[in-house]
C-alpha cells in the first residue's frame, strides 16, 4: 500500500478535527469537501458562511463546520487569552482583538483551546505567516527545543531507504542550523519517521565528506552534530558525517565508512542547511518523479502544517491526513 493510502486509513481510524482557515481559496474549500466526504477528518472552515458557499458552488459541504470568526462568541475570549500570553511583550488588549480577527490566529487558538486538533494553511499565506501564530500560541512540544520542517519523499521503483520512502530534513524552515540545532533536527526527524512510516529510522548526517575524507568548517559542524545526537539519543541509529552515496548505497557505504551501522541503509537524511535540503528534495521530486509530502512541521506542541502556495486540493487532503496522524500521536 502506498504511503499516503496508509496515512489516510490511519486518519480515518481515529478521526481528528482539522481547521482550514484559508476559506477564500477554492482549493481549500474543495479539499474540505473531499476530506469530509472521504471521512478522513472533521473539517472546520473559518470565514463568512455565505461567501464560502458562494465560492463552493456545487461542492458538497455537508458536515463541514463553518465558523464565522468575526462574529463568533469566542472572539473576545480568544483575544483575552492571547493578550494574557503576550502582554509581557507589549501586547495591548486592542492589538490582541485585532490579531484574533486574522483567521490564521483564530484557527491556531481553536487548536490551543482543544476545539480542533490541528491546522493546515499556506495555500495563500507565506510559511512565516502560517507558522508565526503557532509558535506564539502553541509553542514547542515538551522535550523539543526546535521547530523544524521535513518532506516525506516516496521514490518509485527505488531499492534504497524504506522501500523508497525517506524523510528529508530540514528542507523547509531552519536556514542554517548550528551543531546543536542540527542534532535536534536529526532526533525529531527520527521520531517522525517512526510515527509516519511505521518503520525503524536509520539517520544519516549528510556532508560532502565521509568519515573525515575532507576537513573544513562545514564538515566540522556535521561531525559535532552527529556526536551530540548520539549522546542525546543513544538508542537511535545515527551516523555521520556521510556523503549521499555512502548513506544510501551498501557497497559504497562499506568502502567509505566500514563498520558504520547507518552507511548504505539510511532512510532519514539530515542536511547541513536549508540550501542543501531544499535543493535535494526538489531534484529528487523532479528527476526521480518522487512524491513529495511537505513541508510538514515537527516540534510544535500541536500540529500546524504549512502548504506550498503551488499546492492542489489533493495536496491539501494529503497534508490534512498527515496532520491528523500527528494529532493522534499527541493524544
Amino acid at each position: 500500500m502506498k504511503f499516503l493510502e496508509q496515512i489516510i486509513n490511519r486518519a480515518k481510524a481515529n478521526k481528528k478535527t482539522i481547521v482550514l482557515p484559508e476559506s477564500t481559496d477554492i482549493r481549500t474549500v474543495t479539499a474540505a469537501s473531499m476530506v469530509q466526504k472521504q471521512g478522513i477528518a472533521d473539517v472546520v472552515l473559518i470565514g463568512n458562511e455565505n461567501e464560502i458557499k458562494k465560492l463552493a458552488g456545487n461542492l458538497d459541504l455537508s458536515g463541514v463546520k463553518i465558523v464565522d470568526h468575526l462574529n463568533s462568541k469566542k472572539l473576545a475570549e480568544y483575544a483575552d487569552t492571547f493578550y494574557e500570553m503576550r502582554k509581557a511583550k507589549g501586547m495591548t488588549p486592542e492589538q490582541a482583538l485585532e490579531t484574533m480577527k486574522n483567521p490564521l490566529y483564530f484557527g491556531v487558538m481553536m487548536v490551543k483551546k482543544g476545539e480542533a486538533d490541528g491546522m493546515v494553511a499556506g495555500a495563500i499565506n507565506s510559511t512565516s505567516n502560517t507558522l508565526r501564530p503557532a509558535l506564539q500560541i502553541l509553542k514547542t512540544a515538551p522535550g523539543t527545543k526546535l521547530v523544524s520542517a521535513f518532506f516525506v519523499m516516496v521514490v518509485p521503483d527505488c531499492e534504497y531507504g524504506h522501500n523508497g520512502t525517506f524523510i528529508f530534513a530540514d528542507s523547509g524552515l531552519v536556514e542554517n542550523p548550528n551543531a546543536d540545532e542540527l542534532s535536534e533536527i536529526a532526533i525529531t526527524s527520527a521520531k517522525t519517521f517512526k510515527l509516519l512510516v511505521e518503520a525503524d529510522p536509520v539517520v544519516a548526517m549528510l556532508s560532502y565528506s565521509t568519515y573525515g575524507s575532507a576537513k573544513s568548517e562545514l564538515t566540522e559542524k556535521v561531525i559535532a552534530a552527529t556526536k551530540l545526537a548520539k549522546e542525546k539519543a543513544p538508542h537511535l541509529l545515527i551516523d555521520g558525517e556521510l556523503q549521499g552515496d555512502a548513506a544510501l548505497v551498501e557497497s559504497v557505504g562499506k568502502s567509505k565508512a566500514p563498520g558504520s551501522p547507518v552507511a548504505g541503509h539510511a532512510n532519514v537524511l539530515i542536511f547541513p542547511d536549508l540550501n542543501c535540503g531544499n535543493i535535494a528534495y526538489k531534484l529528487v521530486q523532479r528527476l526521480a518523479k518522487a512524491e513529495a509530502y511537505g513541508p510538514i512541521t515537527q516540534g510544535i506542541a500541536k500540529p500546524v502544517n504549512d502548504l506550498s502556495r503551488g499546492c492542489t486540493a489533493e495536496d491539501i487532503v494529503g497534508v490534512v491526513a498527515i496532520t491528523s496522524v500527528q494529532a493522534q500521536a499527541q493524544e
